[in-house]
């Protein structure tokens, strides 16, 4: 027993450590796509280690085949930190280094929010917030009719979790027993005028009221999501759709975006760049 033990620690951490470096070289791509324009910098620096934990430890993806019918579906409700995005397809070989650097060019596919191109890994057009989990809904619904093994993922913003329209979806997907979707919240607290906490929602306890699988992460947060993601695999009942609050952090990990709502949508400069990538390479 101590010996499953410690190869389940041993296998837990070399799970963490490989998503901890796939994450870095994803805020690298970011860094060197950024510098000089502007971009959602800080929104979308604070999703890196959830898109890093689901392409690199929970989602059935393949690059090399991004449209295979049996894949899992990310939506990304919260359109504008779809760098993030394309950053991470960039590290798993969908998209070139040299087309990611197109990011928001004349006439390029990487738009400043999501626009439909599954043959980049990009399933729907969002970026009017509120509106993603509405798409993933469908998409489960339409999953579950076909007996489909194929899961769907939702990812929403804190201060996108103030549109009518999500708790809308949410209750739907409670009404139709949609345990092949997984919602996860990227809680920075920050949005574009201040801190999302001065509207007073409480996401922990108003996604439990619709459903028991419902989890909270804080800290390390790469760890804590898989474990969470785990967890309810494991221990969560049937038929419940599955709530995940992630809390992250605008702007990480560097000293002068973190935590800093200024960052929402700004230029970084090259000085700023060099910075951060003694940072990011320290």
């Amino acid at each position: 027993m101590r010996y499953h033990y410690l190869l389940c620690q041993f296998r837990e951490v070399m799970v963490s450590k490989s998503i901890q470096s796939f994450a870095n070289r994803v805020r690298h791509h970011i860094l060197d796509t950024s510098v000089g324009r502007y971009t959602h910098f800080g929104g979308t620096l604070s999703l890196v280690d959830i898109l890093a934990v689901l392409y690199k430890s929970v989602m059935n993806f393949d690059p090399v085949n991004p449209t295979d019918p049996e894949r899992d579906r990310l939506i990304l409700s919260k359109g504008h930190g779809v760098l993030a995005l394309y950053a991470t397809l960039c590290e798993l070989g969908v998209i070139s280094k040299s087309e990611l650097l197109t990011f928001e060019d004349n006439n390029s596919r990487l738009l400043g929010h999501p626009t439909i191109n599954r043959d980049i890994g990009v399933e729907f057009s969002t970026g009017s917030l509120g509106q993603g989990l509405s798409l993933g809904v469908g998409v489960a619904l339409a999953l579950k009719k076909r007996k489909s093994s194929a899961k769907v993922f939702v990812i929403l913003g804190d201060g996108e979790c103030q549109e009518g329209q999500v708790w809308e979806a949410v209750a739907s997907a409670v009404r139709y027993e949609l345990d092949n979707l997984t919602v996860i919240v990227d809680a920075n607290r920050l949005q574009l005028g201040g801190e999302t906490l001065d509207i007073g929602l409480d996401l922990r306890s108003r996604f439990r009221e619709f459903s028991p699988n419902t989890r909270y992460c804080s800290g390390c947060t790469e760890r804590n999501l898989v474990y969470r993601i785990q967890e309810i695999k494991e221990n969560g009942l049937k038929r419940c759709p599955s709530f995940i609050v992630s809390q992250t952090i605008k702007g990480y990990p560097f000293s002068f975006s973190s935590g800093n709502y200024e960052w929402h949508h700004k230029i970084l400069s090259q000085a700023q760049y060099k910075l951060a990538k003694e940072e990011l390479n320290g």
